[in-house]
């Protein structure tokens, strides 16, 4: 396999080797580079490949699926609906934790860190890796979308039992890269506030679980704080 500058988890490189190694890829790096001469770009760079960082290969469990990284001053850190400690939680974030407080009585955290959810085996992964500060959307179509479609693709090719939590219209249409006779879909409304309250009551956090379980896997621990 051709060797890659990615900075990537050895274990993501051996099923992703080919992007690496693609026109697009090489395409898309080029891109970068250029952006951050003119522009600021988040995640930093030693972060856009965190969800896949924390979250190798063979430890799989579960798959979340984002769009794109948040494009505020130090929100982004590269796991998709997280921010980093001593960020304010963004209003999706803030729908997230109070589904996870409804549906299994564990209490809103005060920071909006997903590591530990990552550490456990959870992708947390936007379509769109990188994006230009304050401009929402700005590196969608340049690459990030095939590449991310194709980490969706290997996972469902060489996984079984993964759980793919598709919160919202977008996120759904991911669906079709996913063997739908190997692993499990769970969808429901995207968390934001403009769904107005349609993502609650959709209970994933306990069906992820349980679906883990029935497989004899060791269940997420969803709480944040110790």
């Amino acid at each position: 396999m051709q060797k890659t500058e990615v900075e990537i988890h050895e274990s993501w490189k051996k099923v992703l080797g080919e992007q690496f190694a693609a026109p697009y890829f090489s395409e898309l790096k080029s891109f970068l580079i250029n952006e951050k001469k003119q522009h600021i770009v988040y995640p930093p760079g030693n972060q856009i490949f965190s969800a896949f960082n924390r979250t190798p290969f063979d430890k799989l469990k579960v798959v979340i699926i984002g769009q794109d990284p948040y494009h505020g001053l130090g929100q982004a850190n590269g796991l998709c609906f997280s921010v980093s400690p001593g960020i304010r939680k963004p209003p999706s974030l803030v729908n997230i934790f109070k589904e996870l407080e409804s549906d299994l009585g564990i209490p809103v955290p005060q920071d909006g860190n997903l590591e530990p959810w990552a550490d456990q085996g959870i992708l947390l992964l936007n379509a769109t890796l990188t994006v230009r500060a304050t401009m929402a959307g700005s590196h969608q179509k340049k690459g990030w979308e095939q590449f991310t479609d194709a980490v969706i693709k290997a996972v469902s090719d060489n996984k079984k039992g993964i759980v793919f939590l598709l919160w919202g219209n977008f996120a759904q249409t991911k669906a079709e890269l996913i063997d739908k006779d190997k692993h499990f879909i769970l969808t429901a409304a995207h968390p934001s506030p403009l769904a107005r309250g349609a993502f609650f009551g959709c209970k994933h956090f306990s069906k992820t679980n349980k679906i883990l379980e029935h497989q004899g896997i060791l269940p997420i621990n969803w709480r944040l704080e110790k």
